[in-house]
């Protein structure tokens, strides 16, 4: 799966920061949030006033200082960078404590709303004891740095890093090689173990004295919903995914039986986590020529389209913007164009990660990407407008509201854009001459499945293990077996080695950690077939849903937008009503869509033994 980033609301960008927790207090004051006199809704109407003022002004410096040091990499831009990102994140943090000073009085909703989006701007949440938060402060930066640094140097000699053990582990079909790779990433993450474990303490502290059970409790209380009846909703929505999941796992286990022998793949247990062409077995899409249908090829190659018709880095954005224009959304500003950058400079360092950028809350909206011309890229570029166009939309809210609906939101609307770019619409904008009939579809079903069905239940189980850590019911005894006992119920992938409470494999992935919450990905992916499906049945398409694109619908365009004009001012199931006409969650589009594929799984693993 290649991730995307957009640039977001303050409040997320503050998430994103891993040392937000530095300054929560100053060793003079250790109590600073204490309410020392008692507080009026006049006082939380002024603090909020006053506050959204000095955010606006940080966020627009921040975002510049961030935006240079990305576009120019020297230590001085690192270095302006870093401050900056120290000033807000200390300011972020002072807010957060000061509001919660207004916890016990009644205020009218949309106050109460915008203290409580202040307050959840924090991932980890220091105590109020200075010492503390100094402490907590150091774990961040010591687990950040011990996954920054990581490498893998085989016998001493050659050293290699996660992106060289990535690259080969998507190649490589050698069954030892793969091991090999798998278990020395692992290797950086044992030290992190008594690490994780006073943060875990130290964190669940402070989300105590913000009034939360524990720090699980105060990331799923981002949710408009009772953080357990969240815990409970991401369970039924899976297990509608499930069934297709598990299709899906039965055929890529016997393929992988074939090409390694079922002893090493035995057809009754979990798929040894190292074979499926990524460290972290989240996504498969690198082992689809193991797993591809027969006379899966589409007969084209968006690629060698774009070549054949002379398509450069701007030209393909400027047909992405197409896309959106043609759904009646207004074009980007000029300075979209003047701006972004679109391809690698020959005479400097920059961040090539794609990434969308909304520079002063208002009209300064950016990507950065150094684009190659494929068709990988090609809707890349595409999910990454549907950030600029979701940021462009909720401009005129409040600050506190100017991000998406929940954090799955951005990402999956991005993606609901993606989506769109189907052989019909590649005919449509005249890349393509003539759409491929339906016997064609089962492989490119296959290649998606293979990246965002294999994705989904990964994208819920890394959360389910952090709130079972942070709530206690598993204990520092038992991290690493829990980890694989919920990899192995969610994902039906196993350790092909033994692993001991002596390894720390959670802490193998980024997100751990970086404390970056993970839901939002699984969110993504089920939303974006839900608002998919949805947008068709507005654009009165009659084919496939799997065939369906929403270009050139006014109607989709115009219920898209105003979902996105909300921001985050209503609770995410109210927005999601707006466009799918209900405000629950729902997986039934994902399976409409892979219906074909399903289909023919079922028909291939007719004489297999499934499950695990």
């Amino acid at each position: 799966m290649k991730t995307k980033i957009f640039k977001p609301s303050i409040t997320a960008l503050v998430v994103a920061s891993t040392l937000m927790i530095s300054a929560c207090n100053n060793k003079d004051d250790k109590k600073t949030t204490s309410v020392i006199q008692q507080v009026t809704t006049a006082d939380a109407t002024l603090f909020l006033e006053s506050t959204e003022k000095e955010l606006v002004a940080l966020y627009l410096e921040a975002s510049r200082a961030e935006w240079i040091y990305a576009n120019f990499i020297t230590e001085d831009t690192s270095q302006l960078s870093a401050e900056v990102n120290r000033k807000m994140t200390e300011t972020v943090v002072r807010l957060a404590n000061e509001a919660t000073k207004f916890n016990k009085i009644t205020l009218d909703t949309d106050s109460r709303r915008k203290l409580d989006k202040l307050k959840l701007a924090l991932t980890l949440p220091a105590p109020q004891d200075a010492d503390k938060t100094a402490q907590l402060s150091q774990l961040v930066a010591k687990l950040g740095g011990l996954y920054g640094k990581g490498k893998y140097c085989k016998d001493g000699t050659e050293c290699l890093s996660l992106g060289d053990m990535t690259a080969k582990m998507a190649t490589s079909r050698d069954y030892d090689e793969l091991l090999d790779l798998w278990q020395g990433w692992r290797q950086i993450a044992k030290p992190m173990r008594p690490l994780y474990e006073q943060q875990v303490a130290l964190t669940n502290e402070g989300a105590k004295e913000f009034g939360y059970a524990d720090t699980g409790a105060m990331w799923r209380s981002k949710y408009d919903m009772p953080a357990d009846d969240f815990a409970k909703e991401l369970d039924r929505v899976w297990s509608q995914v499930k069934p297709l999941y598990d299709s899906l796992h039965c055929h890529v286990r016997a393929k992988l039986g074939d090409k390694y022998g079922t002893d090493k793949v035995p057809q009754n247990k979990p798929i040894p986590a190292h074979l499926l062409g990524n460290m972290w077995a989240q996504s498969w899409g690198n082992i689809y020529e193991l797993v591809a249908p027969d006379n899966a090829d589409p007969g084209y190659d968006v690629t060698k389209l774009l070549a054949k018709h002379n398509y450069d880095e701007v030209q393909m954005v400027r047909g992405a913007e197409k896309f959106f224009t043609s759904m009646g959304f207004k074009p980007l500003p000029d300075t979209f164009y003047e701006r972004s950058l679109f391809t690698k400079p020959k005479d400097r360092d920059v961040q090539c990660h794609a990434s969308a950028w909304d520079i002063d809350a208002k009209d300064d909206l950016r990507i950065k990407m150094c684009i190659q011309r494929t068709g990988e890229e090609f809707s890349v570029i595409h999910h990454e407008l549907g950030h600029n166009f979701y940021q462009r939309a909720y401009k005129d809210q409040p600050l506190y509201y100017q991000e998406s609906a929940n954090d799955g939101f951005h990402e999956a609307i991005g993606d609901t854009i993606a989506l769109s770019v189907t052989p019909g619409y590649l005919k449509e904008i005249g890349l393509l001459d003539k759409v491929p009939d339906e016997s064609k579809d089962l492989g490119l079903l296959m290649k998606m499945a293979m990246d965002k069905i294999a994705f989904i239940p990964f994208g819920l189980m890394v959360d389910q293990w952090r709130w079972q850590v942070f709530s206690g019911e598993v204990t520092p005894e038992n991290y690493n077996k829990a980890w694989w006992d919920l990899r192995q119920k969610y994902q039906g992938v196993m350790a092909p080695i033994e692993r001991t409470e002596n390894d720390f494999d959670p802490g193998a992935k980024y997100h751990v950690p970086g404390n970056t919450p993970y839901t939002r990905y699984f969110l993504a992916h089920i939303l974006q077939f839900q608002f998919h499906k949805s947008l068709c049945e507005i654009a009165g398409n009659k084919e496939a849903i799997h065939r369906c694109s929403v270009y050139n619908s006014k109607e989709a365009g115009e219920r898209l937008n105003t979902m996105l004009e909300m921001g985050s001012s209503k609770t995410w199931q109210e927005a999601l009503a707006v466009v799918t006409g209900k405000p629950e969650m729902d997986a039934s589009a994902i399976l409409e869509y892979f219906a074909p594929l399903k289909k023919y799984l079922d028909e291939q693993n007719k004489d297999r033994q499934c499950g695990w």
